[in-house]
């Protein structure tokens, strides 16, 4: 049976007067921890217009197994627990993952 890759895809809004605090935390923590967990090909958005989420982001696990474990884990709970003082409206989901960008 062929494994399918699974995209974990997050959004959310960094909290008014957090920017700095968010932006040092992303590239110095969360962005390293999720590489460490096992999630690869991590990619950034930032929303300038519309009404989507400022920030979409997304990694890609090799299966579903490893997609659960990873988002199941005790470092994954800290991470998000953490991004949480600095973000509102966290959303996190799982699908199917191709090429290009998906929501």
């Amino acid at each position: 049976m062929e494994t399918m890759p699974v995209k974990v895809i997050m959004r959310w809004d960094i909290l008014e007067g957090k920017e700095s605090e968010y932006y040092d935390f992303v590239v110095n923590e969360f962005i390293p921890r999720l590489q460490q967990l096992g999630l690869d090909d991590l990619q950034f958005w930032y929303t300038t217009y519309g009404e989507a989420e400022q920030i979409q982001a997304s990694g890609v696990a090799p299966n579903i197994e490893q997609a659960n474990t990873i988002v199941n884990a005790e470092e994954w709970e800290d991470l998000t627990l953490q991004l949480s003082d600095l973000v509102e409206d966290f959303e996190q989901k799982m699908i199917p993952a191709t090429n290009g960008f998906q929501l």
